[in-house]
């Protein structure tokens, strides 16, 4: 016997893998102790040495919060990251990167939210740690609100990706010099065009062969880092997991639309 997922199921499915993608790679990367997290730490006044020291404590404490959110998933965790995943975006500008650092890593937070919101939200403090059940039905106004948070993430994450292309950031620029481009000045200019228009074009109209195109876009050239290339692309797993969830979203139709419209299509035949 087949199994059959419906819509609503497999953007559960894709935004809860999404979600521990975000907190493993973020995890690693406190275990191998990444030194520009010291700037991070920082900013709270906490010195490099004692950066070094809580690193892979907050390491764990991610993956195990991921490993979790894969068997178990709630609300609580799924919150949480949402909370983190704005106090961790939100560290780079503090530290002086570009605010582009910020709306660029929309995902790691945007990802979680609409999965609460596809959750039915949290309505009890009790709520928070009841297992969400993926067979669950989900009204069609949900879903809806689902697809709304979804093409601002989208277009937050791609705004700011495209951002850093035209401001021309090192990180990016090395990318491109490693993959064989003499000019990755111009590259660079291109790619941020490209991503601020697909930006603008998923946030008032977001075709599903756009989608598409955004979401290889993604997973593709997300495993250019020059470093970690792997843990990378792990973290960034909002990102992707969110592009393919609109484009399981859009196409969503309910039943009951359905229904409705062909009723009245078979009621106007009848009267002609």
């Amino acid at each position: 016997m087949k199994l059959l997922l419906t819509t609503e199921q497999k953007v559960h499915y894709i935004l809860r893998v999404a979600i521990v993608m975000c907190f493993i790679g973020h995890g690693i990367f406190g275990i191998i102790t990444k030194e520009i997290w010291c700037n991070y730490f920082a900013v709270f006044g906490i010195s490099k040495g004692m950066a070094y020291t809580l690193m892979p404590w907050v390491g764990f404490v991610d993956i195990l919060l991921g490993i979790i959110m894969l068997v178990y998933p709630i609300r609580a965790i799924a919150l949480w990251l949402v909370v983190w995943g704005l106090i961790t975006a939100f560290l780079r500008p503090a530290s002086g990167e570009p605010f582009a650092e910020f709306i660029e890593r929309a995902g790691n937070f945007g990802a979680p939210l609409a999965f609460l919101i596809l959750s039915g939200g949290i309505k009890s403090f009790k709520q928070l740690f009841t297992p969400i059940d993926p067979a669950e039905q989900v009204s069609a106004k949900t879903m809806e609100n689902v697809s709304h948070c979804l093409k601002v993430v989208v277009f937050l994450l791609l705004m700011g990706h495209g951002w850093l292309n035209i401001i021309e950031k090192k990180g990016l620029l090395n990318q491109y010099a490693s993959l064989g481009f003499s000019n990755p000045g111009k590259v660079a200019i291109f790619a941020g065009v490209f991503e601020i228009a697909a930006a603008c074009t998923v946030l008032i109209k977001p075709f599903r062969s756009l989608l598409l195109l955004l979401f290889i876009w993604k997973i593709s050239t997300e495993l250019f880092y020059p470093h970690y290339e792997v843990f990378e692309w792990i973290e960034r797993g909002g990102s992707y997991g969110s592009i393919l969830a609109l484009w399981f979203a859009i196409k969503y139709v309910p039943s009951g639309i359905t229904t409705s419209f062909l009723n009245k299509f078979n009621n106007k035949k009848l009267f002609n």
